[in-house]
């Protein structure tokens, strides 16, 4: 049972990144400075293995977390939802505003990439304690 509460967790911020990149991609193309063609779309597309891989990864994250709200006793929804976006908040935007200034990146590359990271870290938090 534990492996599909860990599949529904990173399928619920799989689904939520792709609305907040739906969402922002135009800052974000530009913030992350993609080359893009005449029609304004990234050059050379995007190829499906970047989603497939995405989504592994996704469960990695998702499963490492299950296993620390399994020792630290994480229970509830409001703990789920404050711990995961605690995870992305405090773990994993830093490390991405680490490599983007080193990359010598925008600020609001950080700014949206480190608020997916917190969103989809507190999605994965609230379905992980769903069940």
């Amino acid at each position: 049972m534990d492996f599909l509460i860990v599949i529904a967790a990173a399928a619920a911020s799989f689904v939520l990144g792709s609305v907040w990149y739906m969402t922002l991609a135009e800052p974000w193309m530009q913030a992350a400075r993609i080359p893009r063609g005449a029609d304004g779309k990234p050059e050379g597309g995007q190829s499906p293995v970047i989603f497939a891989m995405t989504f592994v990864l996704q469960l990695v994250v998702a499963g490492m977390m299950r296993h620390v709200f399994s020792l630290g006793g994480i229970e509830t929804l409001g703990a789920g939802f404050v711990a995961g976006g605690g995870i992305g908040l405090f773990f994993i935007t830093p490390w991405i505003a680490i490599n983007n200034a080193y990359g010598m990146r925008p600020i609001r590359l950080t700014l949206i990439d480190g608020g997916y990271a917190t969103l989809g870290c507190a999605a994965m938090g609230l379905v992980l304690v769903l069940f």
